[in-house]
């Protein structure tokens, strides 16, 4: 269309200006029909074909859809796995401080027990270990002396001499 007016415009320099002029005019008036003309079967063309390409514009923006949604659900996956892991390494972070501040504790809370007097657990063992064994000396006596005392007697004598075992082997 350019090219015909270019050729119009040679012709006309070319020519007279009356002729030109009535030739350039026909030519813009064809032109401009011809536009008219492709307009019009480009919209007959888009309502006859219309539906088609509706129809693809829906399948290729299902597609589209699901590409990203996979991704973002990989992503998601991705970012999920990895504040799991950091909140894995957090608790067993948090865990390895408990249980030094446990052990802190319990230092101190012994410490100051003992500065109280208050025996331990194992000072406890200790001595129910001699008592056991005292225990089994005084019936290893008693079996080996020739005259029993009463059972009274015997259980009133060993409760004083037991207790002061004891606190003989504490203040020691």
């Amino acid at each position: 269309m350019v090219k015909k007016l270019q050729k119009m415009a040679e012709k006309k320099s070319a020519a007279g200006a009356g002729l030109m002029d009535s030739q350039l005019a026909n030519s813009v008036k064809d032109s401009a029909q011809q536009i008219w003309l492709a307009g019009m079967g480009a919209f007959s063309k888009a309502q006859a074909e219309g539906g088609k390409v509706f129809e693809a514009l829906i399948k290729e923006g299902m597609n589209l859809q699901r590409k990203t949604q996979g991704l973002a659900e990989e992503k998601i996956n991705e970012v999920t796995g990895r504040m799991t892991s950091m909140a894995g390494d957090v608790t067993a972070k948090a865990g390895q401080h408990w249980d030094k501040l446990e052990t802190i504790f319990e230092a101190r809370t012994a410490k100051a027990m003992n500065k109280l007097g208050v025996p331990t657990a194992k000072d406890v063992d200790a001595l129910v270990q001699r008592v056991d064994a005292l225990a089994a000396a005084v019936a290893k006596l008693s079996k080996t002396a020739p005259a029993k005392k009463p059972a009274a007697t015997r259980k009133a004598a060993a409760k004083p001499a037991a207790k002061r075992a004891v606190r003989r082997r504490a203040a020691a």
